[in-house]
């Protein structure tokens, strides 16, 4: 931070095992978000503010990291009006994000993360902008992926009751793990 150093993290070792779901939790300041950028090869990012391209379509949006990766355009559309499909929003595909509710954009974004088929997807806060249905919605969405699909999810909330959803609970003070599971 300029001319001051900031030690986020201090000594952070923590072993996930494929197929887990991680709650990371601890209050603002904590180190949560530093230590969820550390990342790796084959990691899909939900982010809470959903970081959703405005002036492309749910559909556009889900294609961009296949685009990245320079898969052709019509396998990329094919892949990603599935996996909209998959979240409940094959009827929504064509609209703007501004068209959508939270929790549908929440769910483009889900989508988009999905799109490059990762083994691990890390959730920054995924409904910390969402009403309590909407909310409940996408963790169940989480568990399944974990549950059903085998993905390892690495979940970062401050919500107690969000955190008792996953299968481990790690807590961050100060940069340092206070309790693990």
């Amino acid at each position: 931070m300029g001319e001051v150093q900031v030690t986020a993290l201090k000594g952070v070792s923590l072993r996930i095992d494929k197929e887990d779901f991680i709650a990371i939790t601890g209050s603002s300041g904590s180190g949560k978000s530093t230590m969820m950028n550390l990342r790796g090869q084959k990691i899909g990012f939900i982010f809470q503010q959903f970081n959703l391209i405005p002036n492309l379509t749910a559909l556009e949006n889900v294609m961009l990291p296949l685009e990245f990766q320079n898969i052709p355009t019509e396998t990329a559309r094919k892949k990603a009006e599935s996996i909209l499909n998959t979240v409940g929003l094959g009827d929504r595909m064509h609209h703007l994000p501004s068209q959508l509710s939270g929790g549908q954009q929440q769910r483009v974004a889900i989508a988009r993360s999905l799109s490059n088929s990762p083994d691990v997807i890390l959730a920054d806060e995924p409904t910390g902008n969402l009403d309590s249905k909407s909310g409940s919605d996408i963790i169940g969405m989480l568990e399944k992926l974990w549950k059903n699909e085998g993905k390892t999810i690495i979940m970062v909330t401050h919500d107690m009751q969000l955190a008792k959803r996953a299968r481990i609970r790690v807590n961050l003070k100060d940069g340092q793990i206070v309790k693990g599971g």
